[in-house]
């Protein structure tokens, strides 16, 4: 493949991935707001994926106008041994790929799995590595119930992280909390930028009015609406919000909790609504399509976020909560971290005490005995997103990070204030 005459062809930046599109998942659709905000600033985006992309489809495959390159074969073998030939396998991957389609930089998205296959990669081929973290996996272990914090396979994970953060070139975060903690570990602060969460405001920007067809088939009456629609894990603290039922229907007889969306806690969860005695009050219903997720936001007065305390919430920001206040929701979430760094008590959201369902039940009642300030934090906080959190603005900033390695790697100089002038 050989690359345009033009004395100045836009940047060719090869993402490497977990999984992506058509496969949903908060992973796939942030790297969807990357890679469209990366072409609407002129660069040249392609994604590859490791073997962890399960959805069968051709080697290359187009989706949402974004292409994709399949890493072949499988990887078997006991822990450890099964993951160092996932690694092999998407090295092999890039480094074919990368012959033809020539990338200038190298983007690997976490696990460190991604980032060490595109650190070896770009030693093979000579082109420069950014690695982005999304959260410390070993942590989202911990959380999702799947592993301890401590045990051997947290330690190796943790192990991986630090030595893909040494070797790649620069490193990008989601927020302050995953930088404080690398800076911690004793990786240059000049090392690590940060590229916040974002929304796409023309997926998000035009909220929908409420569907009162679908309110009437879920029962939900006339009174106000609690909602959540993510997935249903533990550190998710939805166990708190049920149990914040009864204390708000003593104030608010009429509120309702819709849950939607699924996972490890569900039947749990389920169980704990069907025995509360505001039972009557509580509404699951499952999964749903994505392109049907707008249809119950609109029923939704409120979004709650009750995450408990923990190093995975207090280090995150999660995505939902920038994706409500789009919608022109009004959020509650729980005072962690990872909340406290998308929101302002008071201004753009509401922060209550995590780990204790009384709090939150105070929390949602005060919100319904004000509903004459619910205008003023609505706008305030879509105002926050579009100015702090546009992937069409933000996605802009990736390209001073590519420009300044390229430069290093010929050893010139870069200023990055030049460079901001002119995109």
């Amino acid at each position: 493949m050989t690359r345009a005459s033009d004395p100045t062809p836009p940047l060719r930046i090869l993402h490497v991935l977990d999984h992506s599109l058509p496969m949903h998942s908060g992973y796939a659709f942030r790297t969807r707001a990357i890679l469209k905000g990366q072409e609407a600033d002129g660069l040249v985006v392609h994604g590859i994926t490791s073997l962890r992309h399960t959805h069968s489809g051709p080697a290359v495959e187009s989706c949402d106008g974004l292409d994709f390159a399949r890493t072949p074969g499988e990887a078997s073998g006991p822990a450890v041994i099964r993951e160092w030939r996932e690694i092999g396998a998407l090295a092999e991957a890039i480094v074919q790929f990368a012959k033809e389609w020539q990338p200038d930089v190298l983007h690997a998205h976490s696990p460190a799995l991604c980032g060490l296959a595109a650190v070896r990669a770009g030693k093979a081929r000579g082109v420069p590595v950014v690695y982005e973290i999304r959260a410390f996996w070993e942590d989202a272990a911990v959380g999702n119930g799947t592993g301890s914090q401590g045990s051997m396979k947290y330690k190796l994970t943790r192990a991986l992280e630090n030595h893909v953060v040494q070797n790649a070139d620069h490193v990008m975060t989601i927020c302050k909390g995953l930088k404080g903690d690398l800076t911690a570990r004793g990786t240059s602060p000049a090392k690590i930028g940060i590229m916040p969460n974002g929304v796409d405001l023309g997926l998000f920007g035009d909220p929908p009015p409420r569907d009162d067809a679908l309110a009437r088939e879920l029962a939900l009456g006339d009174g106000p609406v609690i909602g959540f629609i993510g997935s249903f894990y533990d550190y998710e603290g939805l166990d708190d919000l049920i149990a914040a039922m009864p204390a708000l229907q003593a104030r608010h007889k009429d509120a309702r909790l819709l849950m939607v969306g699924g996972g490890p806690m569900a039947e749990s969860l389920q169980a704990q609504a069907a025995s509360s005695p505001a039972a009557l009050a509580i509404r699951f219903v499952g999964r749903v399509p994505h392109t049907e997720v707008e249809r119950y936001y609109s029923l939704c007065d409120i979004m709650a976020y009750p995450r408990k305390a923990s190093r995975l919430t207090d280090l995150v920001t999660p995505l939902k909560p920038l994706e409500a206040m789009a919608q022109g929701k009004i959020v509650a979430a729980s005072n962690v971290g990872g909340h406290r760094e998308l929101m302002t008590h008071g201004e753009t959201g509401i922060l209550f005490a995590p780990d204790n369902p009384a709090a939150c039940a105070e929390a949602m009642a005060q919100l319904f005995d004000d509903r004459a300030g619910w205008d003023a934090l609505k706008d305030r906080a879509r105002a926050h997103v579009a100015r702090n959190h546009d992937w069409t603005c933000n996605a802009r900033d990736y390209r001073v990070v590519y420009q300044d390695l390229l430069a290093r790697k010929k050893g010139q100089s870069f200023s990055p204030a030049a460079e901001k002038q002119t995109i």
